[in-house]
């Protein structure tokens, strides 16, 4: 496996402020900057958007859901017709994630043992089989720049067994995927593979499972279990017991987040990466963020608005569209009007992630952002 330390062909810590940290990550189909957003693709398509258009916004590396991609249109069909990337017309970074997530929350009939999980699928109710090498062939099938350990994501709340068994069963997998990474010489092609912290509340388990994978020495880390339901103070402090025990000069992953305010408080928790649907899915219901916080197009004092969503955010939808325009859009259910939304919100979310990274440079990251946050939420 390849050295992540300062220089590395891996992931370059370029410079810190006050635990926020600004970095550089290699990958087989390009180089992201981070800290770094990355708009959620589960069925290979960022709903609504072409991959032109996601490339528009700044976006430098996209998700592929593994669970989704499993069932349809099945790994053996990417790979065939040239992996995921050739498949969805996206020439940059891909990370698929595990699928573990899917797997518990979605299957009907769930059962797991130690060699994975077998469910019923929620497309039609076929028997599928998910552990360790499963995971890993489909993620390799699919061509993944970055492929996720198959995790087990205990329930919020869970008590201290619970997530004590989720654990050491996570832990268990991660190390049978990563052998199976090595044996399949996936990592010395130039792909990555991230163990996945998983813990619940407990930061005693958060330890034990971080300091469990870094043994194995993975190329990356992603923080899992977050955003399942419970409060935002609960997840910055499952974060915050998360990254001390990761490694300084390798990449550090939250997994399923968060709000822009969110986003800016893990930044400074040392948390590198993030992902989320929101952007896009709030985006189809009418849903606009702004540095005053989100807007929902649909009200009525925007029918005669001649503003764009934000004045002087330099996306195709700011530059051309009235907010009158989008909701006329949205009330007469014209798609349009959610590809326009999508656009603006995932440029937001980008252009955040480069003021993050400027300001991180500059050295005034912590009165940056609490600024940033304190407007933004005051407005929402």
């Amino acid at each position: 496996m390849r050295e992540d330390r300062p220089g590395s062909p891996v992931f370059e810590l370029l410079q810190s402020c006050a635990g926020a940290r600004r970095g550089r990550l290699r990958t087989a189909h390009g180089t992201i900057e981070t800290p770094v957003f990355m708009p959620v693709g589960t069925r290979a398509t960022v709903k609504s958007l072409t991959p032109a258009q996601i490339r528009e916004t700044g976006a430098q590396i996209i998700l592929g859901n593994t669970y989704h991609l499993n069932l349809r249109p099945g790994p053996d069909v990417v790979r065939a017709l040239g992996g995921l990337h050739a498949f969805m017309g996206w020439d940059g970074p891909i990370l698929t994630d595990s699928g573990g997530f899917q797997a518990f929350s979605l299957a009907k009939l769930r059962r797991t043992d130690e060699d994975g999980v077998t469910f019923q699928s929620h497309i039609d109710g076929a028997t599928v089989r998910l552990g360790p090498r499963e995971c890993f062939d489909i993620q390799d099938a699919l061509g993944s720049d970055i492929a996720m350990v198959l995790d087990e994501c205990p329930p919020w709340p869970s008590d201290h067994a619970t997530a004590a068994t989720a654990v050491e069963r996570s832990l268990r997998w991660a190390r049978r995927f990563l052998g199976h990474a090595l044996d399949a010489g996936f990592l010395e092609s130039g792909r990555l593979v991230f163990g996945i912290v998983q813990g619940s509340i407990h930061a005693d388990l958060r330890r034990e499972c971080a300091l469990g994978l870094v043994e194995m020495d993975f190329p990356g880390y992603a923080i899992g279990g977050v955003s399942v339901g419970e409060p935002e103070a609960e997840m910055l402090a499952q974060v915050a017991a998360s990254t001390p025990h990761l490694p300084v000069f390798k990449p550090r992953y939250v997994m399923g987040v968060g709000t822009p305010p969110q986003l800016l408080r893990m930044v400074a928790l040392g948390a590198d990466m993030f992902d989320c649907v929101m952007p896009t899915r709030l985006a189809r219901h009418g849903t606009f963020f702004t540095p005053d916080g989100p807007r929902n197009i649909k009200n009525e004092r925007f029918r005669t608005d001649p503003r764009p969503p934000v004045e002087g955010l330099d996306n195709y939808t700011c530059r051309h569209f009235s907010r009158a325009y989008l909701r006329h859009l949205h009330q007469s259910g014209e798609m349009l009007g959610a590809t326009l939304l999508s656009l603006h919100n995932i440029h937001f979310f980008q252009d955040l992630m480069a003021q993050a990274r400027h300001h991180i440079e500059l050295g005034d990251f912590p009165a940056w952002s609490a600024a940033w946050i304190a407007r933004y939420e005051a407005a929402e």
